[in-house]
Formats: structure tokens, C-alpha cells, sequence
């Protein structure tokens, strides 16, 4: 039979497709399970958006609290890059602040693509407190975003 490919080449082509094939998943798992942490630090206000250059899920918000006593309620909302009648309120924190660090983490269930937490390129996690006493509060706040 002139022209075909043997059984043993076609076996080893086989093979190497599946190897590939899973090294590619394991490799795809592996990105999907990487956690960037994003920070930012204060005595003022927070009013900071985080993001990614790729369609991404919000995984954690943690905020640390130190100085004055005092406390208010923290924000996280989604900044949509489809314009402000897109944006929505993800949830609050009712009592954020010294004494009360923030650590808001979505349910891994949750986490598990396709995920409802996760946003398109452009898209930010916009979060704002009201520091009850500025310059006299710091505040060290941690982002966790994952591609999506």
C-alpha cells in the first residue's frame, strides 16, 4: 500500500498528541490557580481600582488596619469598561477598620470557571472606604485577581 503511514508511526504520533494534550491542560490548570496580588497603602481614603490586561476573577480583598480607632463601611464594585450603567455593587463590608481588618474571600466554589466573578479586559475591582480618621489610620489593602 504505497503512500500510507505505518501503525507504529501513527502510534507514536497518537501518543505524543496525547502527551501534549495533557501537558497543555496541566499547564492551563496551573494559570488558572495563579493568584497576582495587587496593593495599595494609606492614611487618606481608599479609592483604588485593580485589573488585569486579561479577562480575570476576583479571588480575595484583604485590608489591615492600623493607628486611630474608628471604623466605616468598605465597598467593592465592579468598574465595567462598558460604562457606568454596567457597574455594579460586588459587596460591602459593613464595619471596616481598626480592630476589624477586612478579609473578604470568594467561595472557591465560586472560583471554578466558568466563574461569576469573573470580568473582561478593562473591567476593574474598584474599592472605597471613608477613613474615619485620616492621617491617624493606616491601611495596607491586598487584592487577590486570577486569569480567567
Amino acid at each position: 500500500m504505497a503512500g500510507s503511514i505505518p501503525a507504529a508511526v501513527l502510534e507514536i504520533v497518537e501518543s505524543a498528541r496525547q502527551r501534549e494534550e495533557t501537558e497543555f491542560a496541566r499547564a492551563a490548570q496551573i494559570e488558572a490557580n495563579r493568584v497576582i496580588v495587587k496593593t495599595a497603602t494609606g492614611t487618606g481614603d481608599i479609592d483604588h481600582a485593580f485589573s488585569l490586561q486579561r479577562c480575570f476573577r476576583l479571588v480575595f480583598v484583604r485590608c489591615h488596619f492600623g493607628g486611630a480607632m474608628g471604623t466605616d463601611t468598605m465597598h467593592i464594585d465592579i468598574d465595567s469598561v462598558h460604562g457606568s450603567a454596567y457597574d455594579t455593587r460586588l459587596t460591602r463590608i459593613l464595619s471596616a477598620g481598626m480592630g476589624t481588618d477586612v478579609n473578604y474571600r470568594v467561595p472557591s466554589e465560586e472560583l471554578r470557571l466558568p466563574s461569576p466573578w469573573s470580568f473582561q479586559p478593562g473591567d476593574a475591582i474598584h474599592i472605597r472606604w471613608t477613613n474615619p480618621n485620616p492621617g491617624s489610620m493606616t491601611w495596607g489593602l491586598e487584592v487577590g485577581l486570577a486569569p480567567a
